[in-house]
């Protein structure tokens, strides 16, 4: 049996504030360096341990990595940096407070916005300062690969190539693999791994600082998932997910 664990960032900054974040490069709050340490010691406990690492281009993500290897010791191991594994880019919402986004538009359209399959939000405007073609860590990109807003199946459609063309490859080679990312990078991938449908997927949610383990096969078929730490916290912490995007 091969493991993989996921796991999200710990809570940002704009997390904290309630703000759709997406491509924005937010750093870790300070209740969210004590989630990455709370992790970290999760899979201290329970013996896990890691050959190689993927993660996106963004700092919260980093350095919830960062905290979590310096804390198992893992000094050595391969870490792979790719903006596939960026959050989803939430468009012209990204900045807006979700709760003012919701009393503007409503709880159901915010909803759509949030969780749906295929919904994209509001495109940013390509001359907005905030898109990525602005940042200097995308200046060597194709423009093309710059999204100026996402839907869930957008990030699928470009996180699942990295999957098969180097993650599953890795497993097969039982390297233990981690994976540190975003709510919707994440969420594309338990989508595709449990295949799950449109309509499942929207209430899907994944906290923030909680490893996520699979238990797969030899073809990396699923075979159980569950969560590392106590469950009062996990479900309290995906209540407020739930209810970050209501007026």
């Amino acid at each position: 049996m091969k493991k993989l664990v996921l796991l999200r960032h710990g809570e940002s900054q704009w997390n904290l504030e309630n703000k759709f974040t997406g491509w924005i490069d937010i750093d870790l709050s300070k209740n969210g360096i004590m989630e990455a340490e709370a992790a970290s010691k999760l899979l201290i406990t329970n013996n896990f341990t890691f050959d190689i690492a993927y993660t996106s281009l963004l700092k919260r993500a980093n350095r919830t990595l960062d905290i979590c290897l310096n804390n198992m010791k893992l000094k050595d191991l391969e870490i792979i940096y790719d903006w596939r594994l960026n959050e989803r880019h939430y468009g012209a919402l990204q900045g807006l407070n979700k709760e003012k986004t919701a009393e503007k538009y409503g709880n159901e359209q915010v909803k759509i916005w949030r969780r749906s399959f295929d919904v994209p939000p509001p495109s940013l405007n390509l001359n907005n300062k905030m898109h990525p073609r602005f940042e200097k860590i995308y200046n060597n990109f194709d423009s093309k690969l710059l999204p100026s807003s996402e839907s869930l199946k957008d990030t699928i459609k470009r996180f699942i190539p990295l999957w098969k063309e180097s993650i599953c490859l890795n497993i097969k080679l039982n390297k233990k693999v981690l994976i540190v990312a975003h709510g919707n990078s994440l969420r594309a991938l338990v989508k595709y791994l449990d295949n799950l449908s449109q309509e499942e997927v929207i209430s899907l949610n994944i906290p923030t600082g909680v490893p996520l383990v699979y238990e797969l096969d030899d073809h990396l078929n699923p075979k159980k998932h569950y969560y590392l730490g106590d469950k009062t916290v996990i479900d309290k912490k995906l209540e407020l997910i739930k209810s970050q995007g209501k007026s």
